[in-house]
């Protein structure tokens, strides 16, 4: 007699903490019945972050499972001798995002929904290696848009993260795709992260070979008042120059349209 095997059948929203994922959550709670929703934790995320998550928890009536990886950051960083991930060695993404995801699913099968939308013909997102783990792209399919993210989360209350206000994406603070004025940002609406980390940073006093979040500066460097200075006034000066940094608008707005070009989907989408 043969044995019949049944494979369980799952739809899961990969959340970030941005805008795009969020979003998607709320246009698929009604949708999807039986949907679920998963926050790969990395322990580095922004105060912001963790808040926002919380009050999306509240307005989707289901809890968001949070997910932590096997080994801290830190862990992981003395395994890599100190070796920082970068944007060549992105060791941080699989071990802290896509190790824990596909742990958690396991051997199910997995239809994956993604956040890209339908004016982002140019990303793809994570696509996993699992034949089980099956990506989804309903804002593509629904050609649903930027203005059409923003009104979701309008209408439902929540509005965008607040870490807008100084930052063009989510994921863990010290995201080595963050601009110079992202660093700045956080410097001055969380030094405490700012100041750890820094401390990740070392420098060999022997072969002179640096290990920093940057290869043009470090953040000691970065933390002079007059480099932030310098930063804030190119970066106005930039926006200014693409017609975006207009009187009357904040600097949300601005990072709103500053959209990444670059990165680690998985972590800001």
């Amino acid at each position: 007699m043969n044995k019949q095997t049944s494979e369980k059948i799952r739809h899961v929203v990969s959340l970030s903490g941005g805008k795009d994922s969020s979003a998607l959550a709320i246009y698929l709670r009604d949708r999807i019945p039986d949907v679920e929703y998963i926050f790969c934790d990395t322990g580095e995320e922004l105060l912001e972050t963790y808040d926002y998550l919380d009050q999306l928890e509240v307005y989707l009536g289901k809890e968001i499972k949070r997910l932590r990886p096997r080994q801290t950051f830190e862990e992981l960083l003395l395994m890599k001798g100190g070796y920082l991930p970068s944007s060549q060695v992105r060791w941080c993404t699989e071990n802290l995002k896509i190790k824990p995801f596909e742990e958690a699913i396991g051997d199910d099968i997995c239809h994956n929904y993604i956040g890209i939308r339908a004016d982002e013909p140019h990303r793809k997102g994570y696509i996993s290696a699992k034949r089980n783990i099956i990506p989804h792209y309903p804002f593509v399919e629904d050609g649903i848009m930027k203005e059409d993210v923003i009104r979701i989360l309008e209408d439902s209350g929540l509005g965008l993260p607040k870490y807008y206000e100084w930052r063009s994406r989510s994921g863990c603070y010290f995201c080595f795709f963050q601009q110079r004025i992202e660093w700045v940002g956080l410097l001055n609406n969380h030094e405490e992260l700012f100041n750890k980390a820094e401390s990740f940073e070392k420098e060999d006093t022997v072969t002179g070979n640096r290990y920093t979040w940057s290869l043009q500066e470090s953040l000691k460097e970065l933390r002079n008042p007059e480099r932030q200075l310098q930063i804030k006034e190119e970066y106005q000066k930039r926006q200014g120059q693409t017609d975006k940094f207009k009187p009357n608008r904040s600097l949300a707005d601005v990072f709103l349209e500053d959209e990444p070009s670059d990165g680690c989907l998985i972590c800001y989408l």
